[in-house]
Parts: structure tokens; sequence; C-alpha cells
């Protein structure tokens, strides 16, 4: 976390106008950013920072500006208060209808042997791995005692379509209790497409179920990743996604790629073969350390600045790509920018304050295990159930809910509280991991300084901020992207 980041709550006020609460960062080039409590921005000069916080601030145009942002306001207005309250309320309306997205993991089986996979995989013939139908039913009767409107049922593995009779059973009888619950239900599975078979189209088909799938960029370098009998991992899931896509519809199917060491110099590579499979988002995302990815050590065998050159050069790319007439957008970004650039937020398990975990989503386990957030279980899975709320069987939704291996950890990384968040110009783009840091270094709020969470979103924050400030053609593509 760097030292030039700062908040400034209730310091001498100019005499024309009354500071609002906001934080500032030094950026290189001497121009200060300023963000207030609910993300929004406006870039300074050393000059004008200083006539602000001097109390010499005289130029009606900037006063204009920095009350537009809610920055300051004239004395005694009340308006800016108002809209600020308004703003804070609603980006933080997800509280009062926890949880939006409940993770099936209906069987540990997978027949793909993924060295960075997060999940200890279990082989595909052995059926004690399989979530039951009474597991299910019970995993389903929780789902829906959540106060959320919407609700999103993600069926996941292992590899899921190993246990297709228990997807079915799951979706079928969600739609049943939902005829009275009414609420707006969706489904998800979560594949790697290579058993993907007619009845599965039929049954998505009948039932608008969407899928999600992984992508790693070309065939060498899929492949490599992910390995499965046969050598034939990327064919199968290439066939898969324009299978989907010319019988379902080209918006059934996403996908997600995961940043291994192979791929850090292929980035543009990466982005191409997204669009040859028609595929128009793209996540750069980095490896996560759990499972198997600390086994094989994959996790540290690239650091934070790498991935982050990576992530830029990608960037940049795709804003060429965008330039020229290819639309194609970065998911991640699109996520953040929704935060700096409108009073909404994504909720974005991982870029929520507090925590989404167990407020953004609930993981039911074959077991019946549930877990405050999927990596919560992958943790489990390596021995560490730090993060298990109870069990489906043995515990009621309450006590899974209240319990103190949820609220502990969400207390205490409660970024705005947190020590340096809580000073952080980047704040209100940012969230809180307790599963990361506990992972990495102990304990749920972590050492922010040290911490690769920081590192990388405040990497991303930066570069984001910059680029929409550059020219007026990347401000107008990032608003569509936050829309």
């Amino acid at each position: 976390m760097s030292p030039k980041a700062h908040r400034v709550s209730s310091p001498t006020p100019p005499a024309s106008v009354e500071l609002l609460p906001f934080r500032f960062h030094r950026f290189e080039g001497s121009r200060v950013l300023l963000t207030n409590m609910v993300g929004e921005h406006v870039f300074l000069n050393d000059d004008e920072f200083d006539n602000l916080m001097a109390g010499d601030l005289d130029d009606p145009s900037l006063i204009h500006q920095l009350r537009g942002k809610h920055l300051v306001r004239l004395p005694g207005e009340q308006l800016p208060l108002d809209l600020l309250a308004m703003k804070t309320s609603t980006r933080l309306r997800r509280l009062s209808e926890f949880t939006g997205l409940h993770i099936f993991v209906v069987s540990l089986r997978c027949e793909h042997a993924c060295g960075y996979c997060q999940v200890s995989r279990q082989n595909s013939a052995d059926s004690r791995y399989d979530m039951s139908e009474r597991t299910a039913e019970a995993g389903l009767a929780a789902a829906f005692r959540s106060p959320s409107r919407e609700i999103k049922i993600e069926l996941q593995g292992g590899e899921p379509l190993l246990n297709f009779p228990l997807v079915k059973m799951i979706v079928m009888r969600a739609e049943a209790l939902n005829e009275t619950a009414g609420k707006s239900i969706s489904f998800v599975i979560t594949t790697n497409l290579a058993l993907l078979e007619d009845e599965v189209i039929e049954f998505a088909r009948e039932h608008d179920i969407f899928f999600s799938t992984s992508l790693d960029g070309p065939k060498d370098l899929h492949n490599r990743n992910r390995p499965r009998p046969g050598g034939d991992s990327w064919e199968r899931a290439v066939a898969g996604i324009r299978r989907i896509q010319t019988e379902l519809g080209i918006d059934r199917i996403d996908a997600l790629m995961t940043t291994t060491e192979a791929g850090l110099g292929r980035v543009r590579e990466i982005i191409d073969c997204y669009l040859d499979q028609g595929l128009h988002n793209v996540f750069l995302r980095p490896i996560s350390p759990y499972g198997l990815a600390v086994r094989s050590r994959s996790h540290v065998s690239y650091d934070a600045d790498r991935w982050l050159r990576f992530y830029e050069e990608g960037l940049d790319y795709i804003l060429e790509l965008n330039a020229t007439g290819t639309p194609i957008v970065e998911q991640y970004a699109a996520i953040i920018l929704r935060k700096m650039l409108t009073s909404d937020d994504a909720g974005y398990v991982d870029l929520m304050s507090p925590s989404g975990i167990g407020i953004g989503a609930l993981v039911y386990n074959y077991d019946g295990d549930v877990y405050a957030s999927d990596e919560g279980r992958m943790l489990a899975e390596m021995g560490d159930t730090t993060f298990r709320l109870g069990n489906l069987h043995h515990n009621s939704y309450a006590e899974i809910v209240t319990s103190d291996a949820l609220l502990d950890p969400l207390e205490e990384s409660f970024a705005p509280s947190a020590p340096m968040c809580s000073d952080c110009a980047f704040e209100p783009y940012c969230g809180s991991d307790p599963v990361f840091h506990h992972t990495t270094m102990g304990d749920p709020l972590g050492r922010k300084a040290e911490s690769a969470f920081c590192r990388r979103n405040m990497g991303v924050f930066k570069l984001l901020l910059e680029r929409y400030e550059a020219d007026s053609q990347t401000r107008a593509l990032f608003r569509r992207w936050a829309n």
C-alpha cells in the first residue's frame, strides 16, 4: 500500500467552500487524485490542491467541478449531503438482500488434471464424492431462505456434468419452489464442456440455463494448462462453445481464463483466441492460492508486478481493438468501472465491502458443508475449515448465516475501518478478501503493505484512471462498460 494515499475528513476549510470527506493520492506528474466516499473522483494539479487545502481556492470553474463531485459544498449547503447519503444507500443496498449467488458443488469428480486447479478433484469413477438428492434439497431450502429477490444457482464441481441427473433435479426442484417464492431465478452450469451431450443442450434450452467454461487461450497453451485423457481439452471446449452459441444463443456461454506463467507473454494471442471463438468478453485473472495451485506452487510462479504488466498489455490491446472497430470487454475492468463511474456495485464477491463472503455467495458442498465462499471451500479441501459455516443437515439457516466463522472475518476485514484501507483513495473501488489474506498471511485483515491483493488492485485502479483521463474515446468506452 502506497504511503502517498491519504484521507481528509475534517481539515480547516477554505473560506469560500466547506470540504466534504475525501481521500487523496499523489500520482506522478504533479497530479493529485481526490475521491469521495462513493468513489467520484477528480484530478487536481499540485497548485490547485495546495490552494484547496490552504483555503485560497478562488477559481469558479474548479469550485463548480469539485461541488459536482461532492468534494466540497458552499457554506451551509444541504443538497450535497443528501445526494451523498442517497448514493451511499444505493451502493450498499445489497446488504439488505443477501445472498444472491448459491453454488452447489454437485460432485468433486473431474476427468481433467489442471495443474492450477483450486479444488481437490477426485477420480471420475468415484461417486462417493457426488452430492445426494437429500443434500441438494437442503441446499435449495437454504437458498430460498435468502432475502434476495434475485437468486442465481450455479452448478459446480469438479465437473458437474458427471452428476447430470442431480443437476436436472436441482433445476426442476428450484423452479417448483419458485412458483411460491416468486423470485427472479437464473441457472449457470460451470463446466469444461468435455462431456457436453445432446441431453444437456436440450435441458438447457428448456430451462433457460447459461454456461460458464474455462478457455486459457490458444490450443497449445490451453491443453498444457488443462490436460485430460486424449489431450483434446481445447478441441472439446471450443466445440462446446460453438455448439452452445449456435443452438442456444451467443449470450448463453461465457469463458474465464487463468494466467499461468506460460501465458504471461501471450496476452494478445489469448484475446485473439477469444475473438476467434465469438467471445467478446474476457476476464484476465491471476492464479488463486488454493488447492493444487498451492501444492504445485503455480501460485508463486510469478508475482503481482509481472501479472500487472500482463494485464496492462492486455487492456491496451483491448482498447486498440475497440478503437479500430472490434468490440471486446475486459470484464474485471468493467466491474471496477461500474464502481468508479456509477453509484452502483456489480456485487463481485472479491470487490465487496463489507466482504462478499456469505453476503454475496454461499457454497453448498457435496457433503452438506456450507462455506462462506468458493475460496473458503477450496481452503477446506486443503485441510483448513476456517470458513466452514455449518452443515445443511446439522445446522439451521439462521445458525449458518450468523456463524462466528462468517461474522468475525466480516468485522475484522471491513475495509473502511481497516488500517491503511481507511486512508486509501482507492477504497471506494476495492473490497476486502479475508479468505485470501487468511491463506497468505494468517489473518482475515492481512498486512496491506505486503498484500498481493492490494498491489494488484491498486495497480489496476491506477491504470484505469490513467487511461480514462487520457482521451475522450477511452472515456466514452469505459462509460459504456460501466453501464
